[in-house]
């Protein structure tokens, strides 16, 4: 401990403060619990500001209350606001762990009208201790509503060890007319990774969960993938 005070009376204020903005969020208030000097720190409006700006680009009006209240008060707000997409997914999922595309373009809406941001998402709906669904409702939030560049969404995925989960996506098409006569409704299935999802490797994927279940296509259900027990079992006919 006296090695540490010792280390603060001599570094400058200005060198602290540029080796504290180098820091997210957890770390910065890790940080700031350390000592009175690195509480002080780590407390500067200049420091917030650049995180409630990052954060939130498009952010216009300036706190009149400090930085990091309004930080704080701002991440509570998006919080609720991603608890309630939460809950409405979690209340439209299946007993399996599967979802209707309609809900699924809902919850897109959703977030549209909240206004989330990028780094909203990677917080908040990027937990590994979330349902995949609810990660891949962020993925595709951030690529087709935000069209966010696929290096800042892979580095995301990596970040929050979410990037190997995998999702299976059902869809039923309309049988084709052949000679008068229409042919049966055509299943197809695709297994595939989050992050094989934002690479493009499955670029139909995402385009079927874009336009939802119209013209011929009847019905899209998307699943979760737990490979020591998949949910072939929960599967129900098409309507």
């Amino acid at each position: 401990m006296k090695n540490l005070h010792c280390i603060e009376s001599s570094l400058p204020d200005d060198i602290a403060l540029k080796i504290a903005s180098f820091l997210q969020v957890p770390e910065l208030c890790a940080l700031g619990s350390c000592s009175r000097f690195w509480s002080e720190i780590c407390g500067s409006d200049f420091i917030w500001e650049s995180l409630s700006r990052s954060r939130w680009p498009f952010l216009s009006e300036a706190s009149s209350s400090g930085w990091r209240g309004f930080y704080v008060d701002k991440h509570k707000e998006m919080a609720a606001r991603a608890g309630a997409i939460i809950k409405f997914v979690e209340g439209c999922c299946s007993p399996c762990e599967s979802l209707e595309v309609g809900d699924f373009l809902k919850a897109i809406e959703d977030l549209w009208e909240m206004q989330f941001g990028f780094r909203d998402v990677e917080v908040l709906l990027f937990k590994p201790g979330l349902s995949v669904l609810l990660n891949l409702l962020g993925l595709h939030y951030c690529i087709n509503c935000l069209n966010v560049p696929v290096e800042y969404v892979m580095e995301a995925l990596l970040e929050c060890k979410i990037s190997e989960r995998q999702v299976r996506v059902q869809w039923w098409k309309l049988g084709r007319w052949f000679y008068g006569f229409r042919l049966r409704d055509e299943s197809h299935s695709r297994c595939i990774s989050l992050a094989d999802l934002a690479l493009a490797k499955e670029d139909k994927i995402l385009r079927v969960l874009h336009r939802g279940a119209i013209h011929e296509v009847l019905r899209i259900q998307i699943s979760a993938v737990n490979t020591l027990n998949p949910p072939w079992p929960c599967q129900i006919s098409p309507r």
